[in-house]
C-alpha cells in the first residue's frame, strides 16, 4: 500500500517591501538545497488571471495562470495554492517550499489556508521581510491600496498603512534586508528606524536577509497558529512594552474605568495621530459588556467589536475560550471589572506620552460618573453607534 508523498515543509515570507522580500527567498533557496519557491503574481490580474511561478535557486521550473475566481484575484490565490503546493509534495524532489505572498498579501490568511490542508504539507515558519528605512513611510501611508495598485480583491477596503502594520505583527520572523542610500534622495536605515522595528516586533526574531541558512533554519522550527492567532487578538495580543531608544517612544496605557463615549469621540482624531502606530483593546460605559479592538496606522483608526469580556460570560462558557486569552485575563483580574479595562500602546518618533496620556486620562468617567454605576452609564451619549453598528 502506498504510504503517499512525504511529509514537506511550507514556509511563507511576506511583506510590501518587494525587495526585501525577493531577497529573503533568493537567499533562503540559495541556503537550502532543494528548495523550490512559490508565487502568484497578482499585478493586472483584474482583468485577466493571476500569474503563477515556480523557480528554485538556478531558476524558473514552471509557470503557469490561476484564473480569477468571482473576479477576485486572491481569491484564485486560495484556490491554486494548495493544489500546487500537493503536486509539488507528490514530485517527492523538494525538500522545503517558500510561499513568496505577493505584495499586499497578508500572511495570517494564507497561514490559515496552508495550515487547514494537513498532510503531506506542514506549516513551518512565517517571516516578513523588511526594509528599515521604509518602516515609518509605510506606516504613515494612509493610501488605500486601490489607489496604488496594490488591492488583492474588488471589495479590497485596506490601507498601505494598517496591511504592512498586520504583515509586521503575526509573523515570527523579521527578515531584514538593509539598503543604503539609493541615488535618488532616500537615505538607508539609521537607528531610530531599527529602533521602531524592534519596538513594534516584540514577539519576532530579527535576521538579516544575507545569513539564509539561520533564515531557513528560523523558518523550519516549527509554526504555532493558535499562538499565532492570540498574538493578533486584543484580547491576548503581544503588545509593545514600553520603551524610549533613539527617539522613539512606546507608550502602555492602562485604565481601571471606563472611557465616556462622547468625550473619547472627541478625542479620536487626536489620539490617532499621535502615533505611527497604535494597538489595543477598550472598553466605553454604554458598551460595559463588549470589548472593543482598537488599531490605528496611518492616521486611519479601524474600531471592532471583540466580543464580550471574559467577565460578562457566564462561567460554563469560559472552557470554550482558549486557554492563552484566559491566562492573559487572569494576569489583569479586577475585583470588580474582571477583565474589563484599558490597554492601549503607542509607539512612534517623537511621541508625547505625557500629552497623550492627559488626553487618555481626560476621557475616563469622572469620578461622579463613574459613581453612577451600569444604569448611569447606559444613559450617555452613544458616540460610537455610528462606528460599531453602521446602518446598512
Amino acid at each position: 500500500m502506498s504510504e503517499g508523498p512525504a511529509r514537506m515543509p511550507v514556509v511563507i515570507v511576506a511583506g510590501l517591501h518587494a525587495d526585501a522580500r525577493r531577497a529573503a527567498v533568493e537567499e533562503i533557496l540559495r541556503a537550502h538545497p532543494n528548495s523550490v519557491a512559490l508565487h502568484h503574481d497578482l499585478t493586472g490580474a483584474v482583468d485577466r488571471a493571476v500569474h503563477r511561478t515556480v523557480r528554485d535557486a538556478v531558476g524558473p521550473l514552471s509557470n503557469g495562470e490561476a484564473p480569477l475566481v468571482n473576479g477576485c484575484a486572491c481569491c484564485a490565490l486560495r484556490e491554486d495554492l494548495v493544489p500546487e503546493l500537493l503536486r509539488l509534495a507528490e514530485e517527492g524532489q523538494h525538500r522545503l517550499a517558500v510561499v513568496e505572498l505577493w505584495d499586499s498579501v497578508e500572511p495570517q490568511a494564507m497561514a490559515a489556508v496552508i495550515a487547514a490542508a494537513g498532510a503531506p504539507l506542514v506549516l513551518t515558519g512565517v517571516a516578513t521581510a523588511v526594509d528599515p528605512a521604509l518602516v515609518l513611510p509605510y506606516l504613515g501611508n494612509g493610501d488605500d491600496l486601490a489607489d496604488v495598485g496594490l488591492a488583492a480583491a474588488p471589495t479590497d477596503q485596506r490601507t498601505v498603512a494598517d496591511t504592512f502594520a498586520r504583515q509586521l505583527e503575526y509573523p515570527t520572523v523579521i527578515a531584514l534586508a538593509e539598503s543604503g542610500p539609493d541615488g535618488g534622495g532616500r537615505e538607508g536605515a539609521d537607528d531610530s528606524d531599527r529602533a521602531l522595528l524592534d519596538q513594534l516586533t516584540p514577539g519576532a526574531r530579527t535576521i538579516p536577509v544575507e545569513d539564509g541558512s539561520g533564515l531557513s533554519d528560523a523558518l523550519l522550527a516549527g509554526f504555532d497558529m493558535a499562538a499565532a492567532a492570540a498574538r493578533m487578538h486584543p484580547a491576548c495580543a503581544l503588545l509593545p512594552q514600553e520603551c524610549d531608544e533613539h527617539g522613539v517612544t512606546t507608550l502602555v496605557w492602562r485604565g481601571e474605568r471606563p472611557f465616556h463615549p462622547e468625550r473619547l469621540y472627541a478625542a479620536l482624531e487626536d489620539v490617532t495621530c499621535a502615533a505611527a502606530r497604535s494597538r489595543g483593546r477598550f472598553w466605553l460605559a454604554d458598551r460595559p459588556d463588549t470589548l472593543l479592538a482598537w488599531d490605528a496606522a496611518g492616521g486611519a483608526l479601524c474600531v471592532e467589536s471583540g466580543g464580550p469580556w471574559l467577565a460578562a460570560l457566564p462561567a460554563a462558557a469560559w472552557e470554550m475560550i482558549p486557554v492563552e486569552r484566559r491566562v492573559a485575563a487572569s494576569l489583569d483580574w479586577h475585583p470588580e471589572h474582571g477583565d474589563r479595562g484599558q490597554c492601549l500602546t503607542f509607539t512612534s518618533p517623537g511621541l508625547d506620552r505625557d500629552g497623550l496620556r492627559a488626553l487618555l486620562d481626560s476621557c475616563l468617567l469622572t469620578d461622579d460618573e463613574y459613581a453612577t454605576g451600569r444604569d448611569g452609564w447606559s444613559q450617555l451619549p452613544h458616540a460610537f453607534d455610528g462606528l460599531l453598528d453602521p446602518v446598512v
